[in-house]
Order: structure tokens, then C-alpha cells, then sequence
């Protein structure tokens, strides 16, 4: 049963292309008429400087050990399991290779944190042409765990992926392109890559693809197009993506005015952290034009935007200030004191992965 384990690892959060990149081939062939990857690994330390750059940790890696490990059953495995894992790798079995890189990733399973033994059963997956094996693989190359830093390299592989049926590994591969970090830019094979992956139900791609129609770079305007792509990752909980849904819903841009869908997306994203709706639905509160009126639910969304650094919230929660009575000033103080905001999966992973703003990767293409 090829492919048990099901681990996709992300690229961490995307970087200015490094110096060095420009020295590199891209699309340097790791494969192509060998038996094994032409690099011997180097083992590399995490420096301080490079946690500044962006380099993700491992622990943000996004799938569940649920997710990972389907082939043990549990949760408390001794060394006799690794042993097991471990002769039926050297046998070729792919899936073995896969646990037992993810064990040395992450130290699990009665085994102690090992980035080169991680490398190690990855590249053996990969070289077996598995596409979690190579996207994985990728992810080491990228963010430098048990080999040294290459973008080129792990371009490569997440193209080998995508190629094999890998549509992390094609958001991976798109969100290089885009930024042309450590290859050349190509914002239209990157587009295309979103294109596919969305059409596979890749939330991630599905918001790219919609993003780009709706604010008309990289994709011909289209609010219709933009419409449901952008709902397939709001639905999905990613924030940014009820926020924009939102503003749709409130415009009617490629769907008929809701201005009650509208305050359910923008509530989703708020209490997800999204200063922007914040924003936004403090203003529909304080304003009641658009919705009923509730200047102690303006007062407090505000206040949570003016902890957040927004502008202009500061302001705006003083001139509500001044409207509420002392009791209900008090009791919106104590539930924005008591506010904790929730970010989903989706919207964690995204932000670990590609960063805080994927939007930018499109509003700054070309520029």
C-alpha cells in the first residue's frame, strides 16, 4: 500500500533571494544519470542570522503525527520498532523510509532528534521517485536541515513532485517562482502551478489563483472567476480569505450584496487575529448602516486593533469611549482584555510557511 504516509512539509516563510543564489544553476539536476543525489550532505547548524532571515523551524512543519504515521499504531514505540522500520528500508520499502524521516526530523518514536539520518531515509524515498519522499526532500534543501541551504536544488524536487502528483509540492514550487527566490521569477508558470493545484482543492493555491482575478494582476480582473476560488479557502478557514470574501459579499463583486455573509466572514477573521477585519466590522458596528448597530462590539474590536498597532483604532475606540455607559464601557474593556484570538490550521500553516501577507506575493509581481 504505497504512499501510508502522508507528510507534506512547507517551505517555511519565504525570503529575499539570498546572495548566494545568484552563483547557483537553477534547476540543477539532482537525478538525471545517477544513482544518488551528486551532493554529499554537510551538516548545517541553524544560526541565529539565519532565524532572522526566515528560515522556518522544523516545528512549524503543518501535518499531524495522525496525518504522518499510519503505519504505527502506537504511540509509544521502543527501539525494536526503529529496528523493524529501519531493515524494512534497507528491503525498499518506501513507507518505512518515510516514518523513520520523520522520527529523526522530530525525534519521535524512541529516537533522538537526527537532521542527517532525516535527510538520509527522505532522499532514499525521493530517489524511489515518491513524491512525498521528494517534496519533503525539497524542504530539507530549502530551509537547510541536515544539508546545506540550496533554492535551486530544492526547485528541483518540488518540481519532481508536482510532476509525480504532489500539489504541496506545486504550491512550494509557485511560491519560489513568484518571488523568483534562488531561481529565475516566472510569475506565469507560478500562476499556472496555482491554477493546477486549485483545480486539485489545494486551499492555499485555490486563494492564490482567486486573488489574482480578483485584483487583476497576474489574471485578467474577474470577480466571478475570483468569487468561488476565494470561498474555497475561506470555507477552509484561512483569514485572509474571509476577509477578502467579505469585502466581496459587502460590494457584491461577483455575488449578490450579503451583508450578513459579510459579518459572519469578517467575524471568522477577526477572531482568527486579522487586524484588517477587525477594522472593517468595528466600522459596520459603529456606523449601523450596514448591519444593526453595537457601538460595545465597535469599541471592542477596536481596542483589539489598537493593541495590534492599527491606525487609526486608537481613535476610533476613544470616540466610541465616549458613547457606551460606564457599564457597558467596562464590560467591552473586560472581553477585549479576555479576547484570545484563534487562528485555524489553514491560517497558521500558511503564515509559518509562506508568510504573513501571501497577497504581496501578487500585488508586487512584476513590480
Amino acid at each position: 500500500m504505497k504512499n501510508l504516509i502522508i507528510i507534506l512539509l512547507g517551505l517555511g516563510v519565504l525570503v529575499p533571494a539570498m546572495a548566494q543564489a545568484a552563483d547557483e544553476t537553477p534547476y540543477i539536476s539532482l537525478f538525471d544519470g545517477t544513482p544518488q543525489a551528486s551532493d554529499k550532505k554537510e551538516k548545517v547548524k541553524e544560526t541565529e542570522e539565519d532565524k532572522k532571515e526566515g528560515i522556518f523551524s522544523f516545528l512549524n512543519f503543518s501535518f499531524s503525527k495522525e496525518k504522518a504515521i499510519e503505519t504505527i499504531t502506537s504511540s509509544n514505540q521502543t527501539l525494536s520498532e526503529i529496528e523493524r522500520l529501519t531493515q524494512q528500508a534497507k528491503a525498499g520499502d518506501v513507507n518505512a523510509m518515510l516514518t523513520l524521516g520523520y522520527s529523526y526530523l522530530y525525534g519521535d518514536n524512541g529516537v533522538k532528534v537526527d537532521y542527517d539520518k532525516a535527510f538520509e531515509y527522505y532522499a532514499q524515498a525521493a530517489m524511489k521517485n515518491d513524491n512525498v519522499g521528494l517534496n519533503n526532500l525539497g524542504s530539507l534543501y530549502y530551509s537547510g536541515i541536515g544539508i546545506k541551504r540550496s533554492i535551486p536544488k530544492a526547485a528541483v524536487l518540488f518540481e519532481k513532485a508536482a510532476n509525480l502528483g504532489n500539489t504541496e509540492a506545486a504550491v512550494n514550487l509557485a511560491f519560489i517562482l513568484i518571488t523568483g527566490n534562488g531561481v529565475k521569477e516566472d510569475s506565469a508558470q507560478a500562476m499556472d502551478l496555482f491554477e493546477k493545484a486549485a483545480k486539485e482543492g489545494n486551499p492555499t493555491a485555490s486563494f492564490m489563483i482567486g486573488y489574482a482575478y480578483y485584483s487583476g494582476k497576474l489574471r485578467p480582473k474577474d470577480y466571478a472567476k475570483a468569487f468561488p476560488l476565494i470561498r474555497v479557502a475561506a470555507q477552509n478557514n484561512y483569514d485572509e480569505a474571509q476577509y477578502v470574501l467579505a469585502q466581496m459579499y459587502l460590494n457584491g463583486w461577483g455575488v449578490p450584496q450579503n451583508y450578513n455573509n459579510a459579518v459572519k466572514y469578517l467575524h471568522q477573521a477577526a477572531g482568527q487575529g486579522n487586524v484588517p477585519a477587525m477594522l472593517e466590522l468595528g466600522n459596520i458596528y459603529a456606523l449601523g448602516e450596514k448591519y444593526t448597530k453595537d457601538l460595545a462590539s465597535a469599541h471592542i474590536l477596536f481596542n483589539l486593533a489598537a493593541v495590534r498597532g492599527a491606525n487609526n483604532a486608537v481613535e476610533k475606540r476613544d470616540m466610541i469611549e465616549q458613547k457606551l455607559k460606564m457599564n457597558e464601557l467596562l464590560q467591552a474593556q473586560t472581553e477585549a482584555e479576555n479576547f484570545k484570538e484563534k487562528p485555524s490550521e489553514l491560517t497558521s500553516y500558511i503564515k509559518k510557511t509562506f508568510g504573513p501577507n501571501i497577497k504581496s506575493y501578487i500585488d508586487k509581481a512584476g513590480i
